[in-house]
């Protein structure tokens, strides 16, 4: 190939996109189990009528709808197409060459990449032994080259939550030229109340923006609609490295009618977490263990035995997501679905297996 690509591309490991089976239960990509409300559907429809037409550059009536649900001004408020490019926006906006962004690991995938995609250092920081973000340590490496810091609360993996004495703590010994983004995709499905409500934080302080999305608790991950909640002028530098027109005109419609059945959304929240517990519950009670998620999975915490673990599940017809060396996520599905994924376990626990091969058992 004659023409050059950037050198440092090559660092950048290729998106995980999660594998797919015919027939197979889906419990690797912490999607919802259910589909769009039928009035959903139907909004979606109505404004693919109009896809020839362009839409709405900032997703003004969104904004709209989200401020007045927030109480928060429409200036503080910038939509993406999904938070995860939102998360990329961000580290384009705020940082340059020189300039390191951090983050705990394992934390969500994207952290990282963004960072080098933009020519920027990423630097990760082990989490706990409780597999929860270790502040202390996060605090230590800060560096004057830091210019972003991203708390994902709950954690993607491990479902952990900071809690808010301790975050708001951690914010107070931040210098104020940081931009700390604290990444709340999994909010719906928190059930702690010490797990804080990031809106506040960012009410209070111009360098705390929050993400969330429409992905996971309103079952949109299709469509990919998110926002970012900050101080205006954070917004302003989103809007100027956004992709122009990238929030579709059917995500928009879906995410405001979606809006409109905020107690739909609460039950189908409140399902995964009774649906979350149950699993906790049972793959404890068997041996197996398992961290107190706060998110819609379960994490389990198999290091070198996580691949094992996955492609037994694999072989069992339920697919699940292996970080190797460090655990596994498991995605909570509906009631048959997180049943077919326990007795997977349960055999691989027991070392035994059904489909003909042996189970590699408890000691791998």
């Amino acid at each position: 190939m004659g023409v050059a690509i950037r050198s440092d591309l090559a660092t950048v490991p290729d998106y995980n996109i999660p594998g797919t089976a015919p027939d197979a239960v889906l419990l690797n990509s912490n999607e919802g189990p259910l589909p769009p409300p039928p009035a959903v559907v139907e909004a979606i429809t109505r404004a693919a009528v109009e896809g020839h037409r362009y839409p709405q550059w900032f997703s003004d009536t969104l904004v709209g709808r989200l401020a007045a649900g927030l109480a928060v001004p429409e200036e503080r408020i910038a939509v993406g197409c999904g938070s995860v490019s939102l998360c990329r926006d961000l580290v384009q906006a705020f940082c340059g060459p020189g300039d390191e962004v951090l983050c705990a690991w394992r934390s969500f995938d994207a952290y990282p990449v963004f960072a080098r995609v933009a020519g920027v250092r990423a630097v990760t920081v082990p989490l706990d032994a409780g597999h929860r973000h270790d502040l202390e340590a996060m605090l230590a490496a800060v560096t004057p080259a830091t210019r972003v810091v991203f708390v994902c609360n709950p954690n993607n993996p491990t479902g952990t939550a900071v809690r808010g004495r301790e975050l708001r703590a951690f914010l107070d010994r931040l210098p104020d030229r940081i931009l700390v983004v604290l990444d709340e995709a999994y909010r719906e499905f928190a059930d702690d109340p010490d797990v804080p409500d990031g809106i506040e934080l960012a009410r209070e302080r111009p360098n705390v923006a929050v993400l969330r999305t429409f992905s996971k608790a309103y079952g949109l991950a299709g469509v990919r609609i998110g926002y970012c909640v900050a101080a205006p002028a954070v917004v302003s530098a989103v809007h100027k490295v956004s992709v122009p027109f990238a929030v579709s005109r059917l995500a928009q419609a879906a995410a405001l009618a979606a809006l409109d059945r905020p107690e739909e959304v609460r039950s189908r929240s409140a399902a995964i977490v009774g649906e979350r517990r149950r699993l906790q519950t049972r793959l404890a009670r068997h041996g197996h263990p398992v961290t107190a998620s706060q998110a819609n999975f379960v994490w389990l915490p198999l290091g070198e035995q996580a691949v094992a673990f996955a492609d037994f599940c694999a072989r069992h017809g339920v697919l699940v997501r292996a970080f190797p060396g460090d655990g596994v996520r498991v995605t909570v599905g509906l009631p048959e679905e997180n049943d077919a994924f326990l007795s997977a376990a349960g055999h691989y626990r027991a070392g035994t297996d059904p489909t003909g091969a042996r189970g590699r058992g408890a000691d791998g």
